[in-house]
C-alpha cells in the first residue's frame, strides 16, 4: 500500500494477526530465543526458515478464510537497550530491523492470498511483565525514535507498539511516529483486573495519550492478557474505548507473574478463545483486529477465524 492509502484494518472488517511467536517458536518448534528477542533469528538461515514456516501457517489461514492479516516484524526487542545484551552494535541493530521488514514484505509479495499489512513491531524499553517504564514523554520519544525511523524507512505500513505498560511510553512512541510520518498503533498490556500494571485504566491511558499527542495513534489495542481479564473493561460505555480496534489475547488465564514463573506452556482452549474474541467483535464491531499473544499459535487464530465466519 502507498502512503496515501488508508490502513485497511480501520474498517470494521475482521483482520487477523498471528499468534504468540516467541512462545510458539520456543515451546512448539524447539527454537532458542535469547532474551526473548526473536529478531536474532534472521541472522541464522535455518532459524529464519522456521520463522518462514510459522508465518506461512497464518497466510494460509487468511487465504482460506478470506480475512486480511496484520503481521508484525520480529523487532519487539530490536532496540538500543536490548542490543548490547545480544552482541549487536548500532549498525548491526539497524540491519536487523531492516531485514525483519524485508522478510515480511517479500513473504507477502510471494505467498499472500489475502490482504496483508506489514507492521513494524516496537516493544517496551524494559520488561513488559515487571517494568513500569519511564514517566517522561520526551525520554520515551528519544529512545524509540531511532527504531521508528528505521522501520518506517524500510517500508512498513505502520508501526505497532506492543505490551506497553504505561501511558508515558506510549506518548513517546506516538510522538516519534508522528514526527517520522508513519501511522502508529498503541497496544497496552493489562493485569487480571483489566488495568495497566501502573493501575491506570484503559480509558485513562487512552485519554492521556490522545491528549498529549493530538490523538496521533491510528488506533489502540490490548495484548498479552486473556479475554477474561479485559472483557469487562471493554464493555464499559466510554467514548475513549471506541479507539480500541484490536486485541491479541493470551491463551492462558494466568497472571503475568504466574506466566513469568511457568516452565511449561499453557495453550488454553483454542476453540473457547476463538469464540470469546468472535463474541467480542460481535458486541463491539470496532474491535476487528483479532489475534493471539503468549501461548497461542495457528490453531487459536484458525479458531478465531472460524468463529467469526460462523457469526
Amino acid at each position: 500500500m502507498t502512503d496515501t492509502q488508508p490502513l485497511p484494518q480501520l474498517s470494521d472488517d475482521v483482520f487477523l494477526t498471528d499468534g504468540g511467536i516467541e512462545t510458539d517458536l520456543i515451546f512448539n518448534r524447539g527454537v532458542e530465543i535469547p532474551e526473548f528477542a526473536s529478531f536474532v533469528l534472521h541472522d541464522d538461515p535455518a532459524a529464519e526458515a522456521v520463522v518462514r514456516d510459522y508465518f506461512l501457517d497464518y497466510l494460509r489461514i487468511g487465504a482460506t478464510q478470506g480475512y486480511g492479516l496484520v503481521l508484525e516484524t520480529l523487532t519487539w526487542r530490536a532496540s538500543s537497550d536490548w542490543a548490547p545484551k545480544l552482541g549487536y552494535d548500532d549498525a548491526r541493530l539497524r540491519a536487523a530491523n531492516e531485514r525483519a521488514v524485508e522478510f515480511l514484505r517479500d513473504l507477502r509479495d510471494r505467498d499472500a492470498g489475502s490482504p496483508v499489512v506489514v507492521s513494524g513491531c516496537i516493544g517496551p524499553r524494559g520488561d513488559a511483565y515487571s517494568d513500569l517504564g519511564t514517566g517522561d514523554y520526551d525520554e520515551a520519544e528519544r529512545y524509540h525514535r531511532p527504531q521508528v525511523e528505521v522501520l518506517a524507512g524500510s517500508g512498513v505500513d505502520l508501526v505497532s507498539a506492543l505490551t506497553l505498560t504505561n501511558p508515558a511510553e506510549a506518548v513517546g512512541v506516538a510522538r516519534a511516529a508522528a514526527q517520522v510520518g508513519v501511522p502508529v498503533a498503541i497496544s497496552f498490556t493489562v493485569e487480571t483486573d483489566g488495568k495497566l500494571p501502573t493501575g491506570t485504566s484503559l480509558s485513562e491511558a487512552i485519554a492521556e495519550v490522545d491528549a498529549a499527542t493530538d490523538a496521533a495513534p491510528a488506533y489502540y489495542m490490548v495484548n498479552c492478557a486473556h479475554p477474561d481479564h479485559f472483557g469487562d473493561a471493554l464493555a464499559v460505555d466510554d467514548p475513549a474505548l471506541t479507539r480500541i480496534r484490536g486485541v491479541r489475547a493470551n491463551a492462558s488465564r494466568m497472571s503475568h507473574a504466574e506466566l513469568d514463573e511457568s516452565e511449561v506452556l499453557d495453550d488454553g482452549d483454542p476453540v473457547e478463545l476463538g469464540g470469546q474474541l468472535a463474541g467480542l467483535h460481535a458486541r463491539r464491531s470496532h474491535v476487528s483486529v483479532l489475534g493471539g499473544c503468549c501461548g497461542t499459535d495457528h490453531r487459536h487464530i484458525a479458531a478465531i477465524a472460524a468463529a467469526c465466519r460462523a457469526g
